[in-house]
């Protein structure tokens, strides 16, 4: 059974078809990549999943349970937790407290509290970040903040994992590291990983499985071989522009 199912998702804008009839599954303890041109419908997908947007129709389960029925504030108490193409942190708090807000399902009480800051403590050093941890995000690197974004995301302990764009901003050494460090993040805490990605040689390097959305429809799906030599995706790629993502 799917860790993770869209059957027949549709979301609109307006006028515009950011989804159309998508339908995707993805296996416990796999890493999937989703991929697309430019206003592809990717963040879209992931805003569907974890509710900030409702679908217009389709149906989405995780765990076999009915996501429709969850609201946004409950999705990471579900299990569900993702990162930003656009980093979403605190500026004015510390790489710390940022990470502690991962925890704030989980904290309850003084119990709570020291459990999360343990858990908290464990993702810095794992995400090699100990060094900034009474530091203000305000002003760190680029990479280190997207560093400290997986770790609020792991703090909450989640069974799937969207990451949205993780080597955006980031240098080809950076870029190499990070494909390693997935596919260990993966193994060492016992997730199921989406991955939204330009950074092709990535998506191919550490996903088990690919799905290829253009114009919001979705044109293929396969191993990274399999999708790599797919005419359709091909021609999806050569025929667009630069346009921004944006929502879509």
């Amino acid at each position: 059974m799917a860790l993770l199912e869209l059957e027949d998702v549709t979301r609109t804008f307006g006028g515009v078809v950011a989804l159309d009839q998508v339908s995707i599954a993805v296996a416990e303890g796999e890493i999937a990549g989703l991929i697309g041109p430019n206003g592809a419908g990717k963040t879209t997908a992931f805003n569907v999943v974890t509710r900030l947007y409702a679908p217009d129709a389709g149906r989405l389960a995780f765990a076999g349970q009915d996501l429709l029925r969850v609201p946004a504030h409950g999705i990471v108490g579900r299990g569900i937790a993702r990162t930003f193409q656009n980093l979403a942190l605190f500026q004015h708090m510390t790489v710390v407290e940022n990470v502690l807000v991962g925890a704030h399902t989980r904290i309850s009480g003084r119990g709570g509290e020291r459990a999360a800051r343990a858990e908290a403590s464990r993702a810095l050093a794992y995400l090699d970040l100990e060094a900034f941890a009474g530091r203000p995000a305000a002003g760190l690197p680029f990479g280190t903040l997207k560093r400290v974004e997986i770790a609020r995301a792991l703090v909450s302990r989640p069974q799937l994992l969207l990451l949205d764009e993780p080597a955006g901003g980031l240098n080809h050494e950076e870029v190499e590291d990070l494909a390693g460090f997935i596919v260990r993040m993966r193994d060492e805490y016992e997730l199921t990983v989406v991955l939204v990605e330009h950074h092709m040689n990535l998506v191919m390097r550490v996903s088990d499985r690919v799905h290829v959305l253009n114009f919001g429809r979705k044109i293929a799906e396969g191993t990274p071989a399999e999708v790599r030599s797919d005419r359709s995706v091909i021609e999806a790629y050569l025929g667009t522009g630069d346009d921004d993502d944006g929502a879509a």
